[in-house]
């Protein structure tokens, strides 16, 4: 049993972290909640003092706005501002939720951190740790951990790698704890709330970029856009531009102010190239071949042996050998 060892649990209140910790305790850690402030739109739940109290585990708010605003959301206006397509939820893992909040657990005394994502880690029999997808494969959330730190793994626990939303959520009623009823399932963009995201871009920003012009592949003009920011790769909707078959967005290019639109068979790419890649494992020094997630939920390719669609720079590609997340990295460009 792990007697003495304390473990920081990211509480936000919800069902996944409050079953996380109580597990934890079923299992003789000595458990700390925390409970980040990330932004302004996401105040402390009213019953999260009373949850610590039900758990009986001291419970600490960590302010992390400033870092939140800094790491994450200047990253994501940026991304836009550049054409890109931004993921906030694999920057804040890496950033802030096992960057910042780890360093501050250390400090606090806890030698192990905890989350409720569902994610298996295991240890190999020569000691390395290895991310695993969750055992519920529609709540596996893997993928937003594929830029983690690699020195981190060993520090980490997934309470919940091995159970089922449904088995999560009976394990809830069960603890007969004080659950908001108002609680929903995370969102990906928290830190954007009761407004379009493209409202708060332009509020953020001080305004939107200016309209300019959507053309084909070819370069022939077909239309107008309403600036960049109201954009993404593989977009269908919104663009108002007739056609014998529908366009999608192709490419998005800030430097000429242009979209760049096609149809779905244009949208097909044979592969990408990424930067900034992030190992999970020893680097390999050979070539090898891997399943490539290019976004939540999505299936995965190996080597895009089938074309596939809306590839685009931005967003995280996230590659495993079977169930196992060997790492990820930043979409560039798609490749025809």
């Amino acid at each position: 049993m792990p007697r003495n060892i304390q473990v920081a649990v990211a509480l936000s209140g919800g069902v996944d972290s409050v079953v996380a910790a109580s597990l934890l305790q079923e299992q003789g850690y000595q458990v700390l909640g925390v409970h980040l402030l990330l932004a302004d739109t996401s105040p402390p739940p009213e019953h999260l003092a009373d949850l610590a109290r039900s758990l009986n585990i001291p419970l600490k708010t960590l302010d992390l706005r400033q870092e939140f605003g800094d790491l994450v959301v200047r990253y994501f206006l940026e991304a836009y501002r550049r054409g890109r397509t931004p993921n906030p939820c694999v920057t804040c893992n890496a950033v802030i939720k096992f960057g910042v909040l780890w360093e501050k657990a250390q400090a606090w005394g806890a030698a192990r951190l905890a989350t409720g994502h569902y994610v298996r880690l295991r240890f190999l029999p020569h000691g390395e740790p290895a991310l695993y997808r969750g055992a519920d494969r529609d709540k596996d959330q893997s993928y937003f951990l594929c830029r983690l730190p690699r020195e981190v793994l060993p520090h980490l626990l997934f309470p919940l790698g091995e159970f089922t939303k449904a088995e999560v959520r009976r394990r809830a009623r069960e603890l007969g704890l004080p659950l908001s009823p108002k609680c929903r399932e995370s969102r990906e963009i928290c830190f954007i709330k009761d407004e379009r995201y493209l409202h708060f871009i332009a509020r953020q920003l001080g305004r939107l970029g200016p309209a300019g012009e959507v053309v084909d592949r070819q370069g022939r003009r077909l239309g107008r856009h309403r600036g960049l920011e109201g954009y993404t790769v593989g977009q269908r909707r919104g663009l108002g531009i007739p056609g014998p078959e529908p366009y999608y967005v192709l490419e998005i290019q800030p430097e000429a102010n242009r979209l760049v639109v096609g149809t779905k068979r244009e949208l097909l790419s044979t592969g990408l190239r990424a930067s900034q890649v992030n190992w999970l494992t020893e680097p390999p020094t050979a070539a090898l071949e891997v399943t490539a997630v290019i976004r939540y939920r999505h299936p995965g390719v190996v080597h895009f042996a089938s074309p596939q669609a809306a590839v685009a720079p931005g967003q995280a590609v996230a590659f495993y050998q079977n169930e196992r997340l060997l790492g990820g990295a930043w979409i560039e460009e798609r490749i025809d």
